[in-house]
């Protein structure tokens, strides 16, 4: 099934197959000219850096200079799973990858068809296989509808989470997270026993992180808050709302009822529905802090929104 796909990556060439998070934009992280081509195809800015997608533990050692014990607490309890780590790398990583930075982002995914797709075809870049700026990729389909027809893209269905991994940069003490994921910092800190920070950073500030400096995640649709005791318009307008106690109805009010990772899983698919079905504003129902403060994946979809936000 996958000796096409690898033959592609082992020539140079970009692939799009599935991760548990959302669907990536494979190239050989060794083949600085193969990198390349995916910021070609995918529009993506220099100095916004890539993850590279690893498949065992040794993997680790050809990118990473050093490797702090806690880090490998971290890999252990999360890998393979939704949760990315930046190391300061070595020498040979290829600049490109990195932004020029001194610093590489490293994740084991789990899921079947990318860990078996890593270890025959060695490390892959892969940032999310979509036009840089748009929704995030959950779906094959969502990436034939990109990049066209031909596009070269391992079908392994729907995504699990729906939303990028958390990443946590473990070059420097303390720890922090730059962008929130389906993994908290409490789980974090429960398996390190040490305080882990959580970063905003601001448009035009040097990041190590992929989907921290630039609008991401954004439909053709503006995307806003739903503003208190406002008046619905369920004529022009798609929502998306979560809590129970949410009485209207109609086709285009999308209610999850609170559940959250349902909500997460189909974000980028509703911000696509609506984009299809000709809305120009999507409105969403803003979290409490209690929330905020209660489930991981509650502050991953508000930090998602809010890269959304025109």
């Amino acid at each position: 099934m996958l000796d096409r796909y690898i033959k592609l990556l082992k020539n140079g060439e970009v692939v799009a197959f599935p991760t548990e998070t959302v669907y990536g934009l494979g190239a050989d992280a060794w083949n600085p000219d193969a990198v390349k081509k995916v910021f070609e195809i995918k529009g993506r800015p220099a100095d916004n850096p890539l993850i590279v997608h690893i498949s065992n533990l040794h993997m680790v050692q050809d990118f990473a200079k050093e490797i702090p014990e806690d880090a490998k607490k971290l890999m252990k309890a999360f890998w393979p799973g939704a949760l990315t780590l930046i190391f300061k790398k070595k020498s040979n990583v290829p600049d490109i990858i990195t932004g020029g930075l001194s610093t590489v982002a490293l994740r084991w995914p789990s899921h079947p068809i990318s860990q078996q797709l890593i270890s025959l075809a060695g490390p892959l870049v892969a940032p999310s296989a979509n036009t840089s700026g748009k929704p995030s990729p959950t779906r094959p389909e969502h990436v034939f509808e990109d990049f066209g027809d031909d596009f070269p893209v391992i079908k392994g269905g729907k995504t699990q989470i729906g939303l990028e991994s958390t990443v946590l940069d473990v070059s420097e003490s303390p720890f922090t997270i730059y962008r929130p994921g389906a993994i908290g910092k409490d789980e974090i800190e429960s398996v390190i026993d040490i305080e882990v920070l959580e970063s905003i950073r601001s448009e035009n500030q040097t990041t190590k992180s992929p989907g921290t400096k630039y609008t991401h995640y954004a439909p053709n649709a503006s995307v806003r808050w739903l503003q208190e005791n406002e008046k619905l318009d369920l004529q022009n307008v798609f929502y998306l709302i979560h809590s129970s106690n949410f009485e209207s109805k109609g086709e285009n009010i999308i209610n999850y009822s609170g559940n959250y990772e349902t909500m997460a899983k189909e974000l980028y698919v509703r911000f696509r529905q609506a984009d299809h079905e000709n809305f120009d504003e999507i409105v969403i129902e803003p979290f409490s802090e209690q929330l905020l403060s209660k489930q991981p994946i509650v502050k991953a979809l508000l930090n998602r929104i809010q890269k959304a936000i025109h």
